[in-house]
């Protein structure tokens, strides 16, 4: 996985990512940007859910690259996500899921489901997936010490939830393209 910091910017690739040996440039990604108005794919957005604040991420149209979007207040959450879900086309809403290393539920879990339960209905057409969120701000803090950003920059707590939106976001695409893999494997292997 590559990551590409600039300005306190996150892009993350898969590792399948042509780009994987070299940085994205804002040409290359203006070029995706503008080559996915072309598609009905709708972004998917995914939330680390906090207490306090949630980190969000989205990806572009043709559902190739995780960026940060935005960090908000959770009480401000609902009212952020009706305004971008105004403008954009969203496929799907994947939401962090705390988990013990035991697999059970985090405590934090119990806040999230009031959020999940009000999603469901109110946008019952909008797919919501849940992607396991251990780790993610520990990553998120490996990545931006790796990317190289000041001690100051990444104690700013707003930019670890977007970072960790995003590896929920990456991870979330990643175990997609491996059931469609196996999926077509598998029908390959039927014919």
């Amino acid at each position: 996985m590559l990551i590409y910091v600039k300005k306190t910017v996150f892009f993350i690739h898969s590792p399948w990512w042509a780009f994987r040996f070299g940085t994205c440039h804002a040409a290359s990604f203006f070029f995706l940007n503008s080559r996915s108005k072309l598609t009905g794919m709708g972004r998917i957005l995914a939330v680390d859910y906090g207490r306090k604040r949630c980190g969000i991420a989205v990806t572009d149209a043709l559902q190739l690259i995780a960026t940060p979007l935005a960090t908000v207040e959770t009480h401000g959450l609902w009212d952020f996500l009706e305004g971008y879900m105004a403008k954009e086309e969203v496929e799907c809403v994947v939401v962090g899921e705390p988990r013990q290393m035991d697999y059970t539920p985090s405590e934090s879990e119990r806040y999230i489901r009031p959020f999940l339960s009000r999603f469901k209905k109110v946008h019952p057409r909008i797919r919501l997936e849940r992607e396991d969120e251990r780790f993610t701000s520990r990553m998120a803090m490996q990545a931006m010490i790796s990317g190289g950003l000041k001690k100051k920059k990444r104690q700013d707590k707003a930019l670890v939830d977007a970072t960790s939106a995003v590896l929920i976001l990456q991870s979330y695409m990643q175990r997609m393209e491996f059931r469609k893999n196996v999926s077509d494997e598998e029908s390959s292997n039927r014919a």
